[in-house]
């Protein structure tokens, strides 16, 4: 049964394709002819039910009003952003070395392979979080350096302060932990230089996983590098690469695991593996794991703790934007409206060890309905509106969550009517301490391209030559054009640097 057109990309020769999403036996697929290299034919999401669920959530568009790319080749072809794109920067990335301190087969740079070294001066990158600040109508509020490996430069404390300098008011780094368990005052000296998450690859609990998609058993320093972490004060997301057949029988205990470091553990982002490169196209099919597939999971070895309807796509959020930037009298300066498709998650709580999903104790459909409802009259109203708005609010609030499943260490009542009565963000932020953040994005390949959810993507690269790319086609097609553009040899590098 035919979904939609849309673009993807020949995994040969990455020639964009014209494309046909279509139901198939429960399954959703993507289906593509390239006229050199034959048909590809691919699962895009393992469940057509929940494919349709989540489909529900489509973001509002909020277009960026100073793109510095043309359009004259199309979407995927400009990126740089283009004025095709439909979404503003939530999270910017830069790849700050392609030097590492392992070799990783699943890493999406390719990054110790290299026989050059990509990286950045500090006034390249300066002028890398300038355009992403200099976006309009809204500066992206949230920077990660990635890599290669970021902590390998001896720099970047001074990188996280730049940040801040520059207007960030969220900062990440993405990292294996090997530095940071070798060195409490690395640790803390990110801390202390206004660094607030770091992004640890964590793959499993076990030494298997690590020396399949590591080539090394890395666990301990993992585990070390939590405890520095901890000592810091910095907080953690856990960031699992999931491999079928290698650690997808493990996402259970990583979320026990993080549930037993809540007290620094803020979030666990599940990545099923992106196949990029030439991987034979029948073993994309065997290896292939997709949203419904890691939802699915997480139900079985959970024990049906978490099930599928615990789970929503990142842009039902979209709802909390809306209201908070009507009740403001304008617009939300951040709106997650990311494709509905490209992520899902949840919230848990624990209480005397047994998991609670916020499903459990507020009406999550009925909550969003609400915003929704309120946020017009708030639009469609004067300024005499809000007082019958939040009147409205304490009526109805208490409706909308069931105060004998709400764990007895979070208010729900008093969060959500702080939320609407007095705008107080701190009860907000005593939600996300109180909880784990449990969610899987599912990074696109070649393979399962999409050119809707490219066009929607909220995660964007900034690089040397003032482009700003999606995090997919840049994995997809700019990343070795980038590297090959503004990389020197390994030699020069190591001459210019000693």
């Amino acid at each position: 049964m035919h979904i939609k057109k849309t673009k993807s990309l020949c995994p040969e020769c990455l020639k964009p394709l014209e494309a046909e999403v279509y139901e198939k036996d429960g399954h959703v697929k993507i289906r593509k002819e390239c006229p050199e290299h034959g048909i590809f034919d691919n699962t895009y999401w393992s469940s057509a039910d929940l494919y349709k669920r989540v489909n529900e959530f489509t973001p509002t568009l909020k277009q960026i009003e100073n793109s510095n790319a043309s359009t004259n080749n199309g979407c995927p072809s400009d990126c740089g952003l283009c004025s095709d794109h439909e979404t503003s920067t939530i999270l910017g990335l830069i790849d700050v070395t392609n030097r590492c301190n392992l070799r990783c087969p699943v890493c999406f740079a390719n990054a110790a392979v290299s026989k050059k070294v990509y990286e950045p001066s500090y006034e390249e990158i300066r002028k890398m979080l300038r355009n992403l600040r200099d976006l309009k109508p809204s500066p992206t509020p949230a920077i990660q350096y990635a890599g290669g490996e970021p902590t390998v430069r001896k720099d970047i404390v001074d990188l996280i302060k730049l940040a801040i300098e520059e207007g960030f008011t969220h900062t990440q780094i993405a990292t294996n932990g090997i530095k940071l368990s070798q060195s409490l005052e690395l640790t803390q000296e990110l801390s202390d230089a206004g660094l607030n998450t770091v992004y640890l690859q964590f793959d499993g609990v076990t030494e298997e996983p690590y020396i399949h998609n590591r080539n090394k058993n890395v666990l301990q320093y993992k585990l070390k590098a939590i405890e520095n972490c901890r000592k810091a004060d910095l907080g953690i997301v856990l960031v699992p690469t999931i491999v079928k057949g290698i650690n997808n029988d493990q996402i259970g205990d990583i979320i026990r695991f993080a549930i037993k470091n809540m007290d620094i553990v803020h979030g666990v982002n599940f990545q099923p593996v992106s196949f990029s490169g030439r991987t034979p196209a029948e073993k994309v099919e065997e290896q292939r794991i997709t949203i419904p597939d890691f939802v699915e999971l997480v139900s079985e070895q959970t024990n049906n703790a978490i099930v599928t309807d615990d789970f929503y796509p990142p842009s039902s959020v979209e709802a909390i934007s809306n209201f908070i930037g009507a009740y403001e009298g304008g617009t939300p300066s951040v709106n997650l409206n990311c494709h509905q498709h490209c992520g899902i998650a949840t919230y848990v709580f624990i209480e005397n060890d047994k998991i609670i999903p916020v499903t459990r104790f507020i009406h999550v459909d009925e909550f969003f309905e609400f915003l929704d409802k309120n946020t017009e009259k708030l639009k469609d109203g004067g300024i005499a509106i809000k007082s019958r708005v939040l009147a409205n609010s304490i009526k109805e609030l208490p409706k909308l969550f069931d105060k004998e499943n709400s764990p007895d260490i979070i208010d729900v009542k008093s969060i959500l009517g702080n939320l609407f009565t007095k705008r107080s963000y701190d009860a907000l932020g005593k939600f996300h301490k109180n909880s784990l953040l449990i969610s899987c994005m599912h990074f696109m390949d070649p393979f399962n391209f999409d050119e809707d959810r490219v066009k929607k993507c909220v995660i964007h690269y900034a690089v040397p030559d003032g482009r700003i790319i999606p995090f997919c086609t840049m994995n997809s097609i700019y990343r070795q054009e980038i590297e090959d553009n503004f990389s020197v040899p390994i030699e020069k590098f190591k001459s210019e640097t000693d």
